[in-house]
């Protein structure tokens, strides 16, 4: 590997502004991102024998397995040799982390770590128009008709999976299954944990965390326009 390429890690449960966060490293350290939800649904849509093999376990609501998303995620890496890249949702298990790092070793992980009691209390508000998958947010991006999208006026509807009691489950189950691989990539001595309640909270210290361990990178300087 190059010593100017940068390969990155960002891990958040759902609901922590991994999202936002991970665009913002995007744009600023010129990072390639690749999402694993994005690559399978990709590799459905294209209906490769992976992406087959993937949605027979999505369709039953199952993790695809482990050896899948390896193969699936490495090979897509490969492509991606001459750059430097950020990846997103992977790994999910210590086994996933672990043939990662033996293929493809990272040289930073980016945990943002945000209070349960925040997450759930942002999606309980989270309202989506379901033909379009338009999401609303009562507090913070409400549509402009109380319960009516924006485009259509049609109803918004709230996801069973976006009440409070579903959200608590899931968030405890992914900081159960993610916490072997934080502990992996601390024991490598290549995690970095942010605790906050927002984004624009956290991505001021990210972006100097990242700045620092990347010099021969070209980044924006927070300030001008990093944010």
């Amino acid at each position: 590997m190059s010593g100017n390429l940068f390969r990155a890690i960002i891990m958040g449960a759902a609901g922590s502004g991994k999202g936002t966060i991970a665009n913002r490293i995007v744009k600023d350290f010129g990072l390639k991102h690749l999402s694993s939800g994005d690559l399978l649904r990709a590799q459905m849509i294209a209906k490769t024998a992976a992406g087959m093999e993937a949605k027979k376990f999505i369709d039953q609501g199952a993790l695809v397995p482990d050896g899948l998303m390896v193969e699936l995620i490495s090979s897509e890496l490969k492509k991606m040799s001459d750059v430097s890249w950020l990846l997103d949702g992977f790994p999910r298990t210590l086994y996933q982390a672990e043939a990662l790092q033996e293929r493809e070793p990272v040289n930073a992980v980016v945990n943002l770590n945000v209070p349960f009691e925040i997450i759930i209390g942002r999606v309980k508000d989270r309202w989506v128009h379901l033909p379009s998958g338009r999401i609303y947010n009562t507090e913070f991006s409400p549509p402009k008709v109380p319960g009516k999208d924006d485009v259509t006026g049609e109803d918004l509807v709230q996801r069973d999976d976006d009440k409070p009691e579903t959200v608590r489950a899931r968030l405890e189950s992914y900081e159960k299954i993610t916490r072997p691989v934080l502990e992996f990539y601390k024991k490598k001595g290549i995690l970095m944990e942010f605790t906050g309640k927002y984004s624009n909270e956290i991505w001021p210290h990210v972006h100097k965390h990242l700045a620092n361990l990347t010099p021969a990178l070209q980044y924006t300087d927070y300030g001008k326009g990093g944010v």
